[in-house]
């Protein structure tokens, strides 16, 4: 779950980089020729950018809380097929279930979910993967590159479940300009790393690393998608499209684990790199997640433009403004906005499964084992 207290103190400052003696970088792709005369790895050697060991071998673990993060997210397992829409199926289809504002908003909310949740396991896949040389934390990105397709099936099941049409919604990140202005946005921010030619090992192309893992896991992941989450779980708590907002709830839970790993990721790479994290990029990033809120702040007109019932345009900017300053305040940075209150204390609820249900105790299908399989 999502931890809404106030952040601990940063941790403790690694040695400047010129005291650590220098090592030659290792194959960043674990795909090299075999160094037949290679030592075995050390723990200090590993290093979370510009490996200086083989990144083939896991263990010994240096960042035990990755390994923590795989193993949560294996703990965590589900799948849409799991949750009966035959409620919400009735619902969308009765005339008067749902307000046109209602509607309006769950449709918007599907489209930028259906196109987001492919451009961020495109990120992963091409580009974070590539440069993030440390093979716990890759372990733990192999394991949320899956999380991001089992999000992606969620919508194309609840997109076929009510009878959706499928270009629409699946092409409103090109049509929809308050969905295409953030698509934009994320891509503008780290469309060079898909270079074939981009490396790390200068400042600049760490500091291009480092502004990629801040747009899709601090702003993408862990803002960008709090609106859509706080829409679908206020119509669940009215009890209407609880298919979808049970959903949304198992997608938010691993929403808050992908969060917590970037953040993790982006603070260790500043111990290891102090001299990336200077003041004009500190700046930078602030600029980001100010830019990002505003982003938000349109996306959540467009979505309710007069709202509905507990929630509206105004009430998701306030909560955007604080979920901003607490992203800042992860990262070790000044608030960009004015201190501001939690409008939806529920939301930290929502993502402990644990306080609303037995998670298991909600199966409509079992899974099949291996000696179930038919392999012919």
């Amino acid at each position: 779950m999502l931890d809404w207290s106030e952040p601990s103190a940063p941790p403790r400052q690694a040695p400047p980089a010129f005291d650590i003696p220098p090592v030659a970088q290792a194959d960043q792709t674990g795909l090299g020729a075999i160094d037949r005369r290679g030592g075995r790895v050390s723990v200090d050697d590993k290093r979370m950018i510009n490996c200086r060991a083989d990144v083939n071998q896991l263990l010994p673990l240096k960042y035990k809380w990755a390994w923590e993060k795989y193993l949560a997210g294996c703990n965590n397992h589900w799948m849409p097929t799991e949750v009966s829409m035959q409620a919400d199926i009735a619902l969308w289809k009765s005339r008067d279930g749902l307000t046109e504002d209602e509607r309006r908003a769950i449709k918007r909310n599907l489209g930028f979910f259906a196109a987001s949740e492919s451009l961020v396991a495109n990120n992963i896949v091409l580009a974070i993967y590539r440069h993030l040389t440390n093979p716990e934390c890759r372990q733990y990105l192999l394991r949320q590159s899956f999380e991001e397709a089992v999000h992606t099936h969620t919508f194309q099941y609840i997109v076929e479940s009510l009878g959706l049409d499928e270009g629409e919604l699946f092409n409103m990140y090109r049509e929809v300009p308050s969905i295409t202005d953030k698509a934009a946005w994320a891509i503008r921010h780290t469309q060079h790393l898909d270079d074939a030619d981009f490396k790390t090992g200068t400042p600049e192309a760490d500091q291009a690393f480092l502004r990629d893992l801040v747009a899709f896991y601090v702003i993408f992941e862990g803002m960008w998608f709090y609106t859509g989450f706080a829409q679908i779980l206020s119509l669940g708590r009215r009890n209407k499209m609880v298919g979808i907002a049970e959903q949304y709830q198992y997608i938010l839970r691993d929403e808050s684990i992908h969060l917590n790993f970037g953040i993790d990721v982006i603070n260790q790479i500043k111990i290891e790199n102090p001299d990336l994290w200077t003041r004009a990029f500190q700046e930078e990033v602030r600029g980001m997640v100010r830019e990002a809120a505003e982003l938000e702040a349109a996306y959540g007109r467009d979505t309710m433009p007069r709202g509905f019932l507990g929630l509206n345009a105004s009430l998701c900017e306030t909560y955007m403004h604080f979920i901003a300053n607490r992203r800042c305040a992860q990262l070790g940075l000044a608030r960009v906005f004015d201190e501001t209150e939690n409008p939806f204390p529920w939301m930290s609820e929502a993502m402990d499964l644990k306080k609303e249900k037995n998670f298991f105790e909600t199966r409509v299908i079992e899974y099949q084992n291996g000696g179930a399989l038919s392999w012919e």
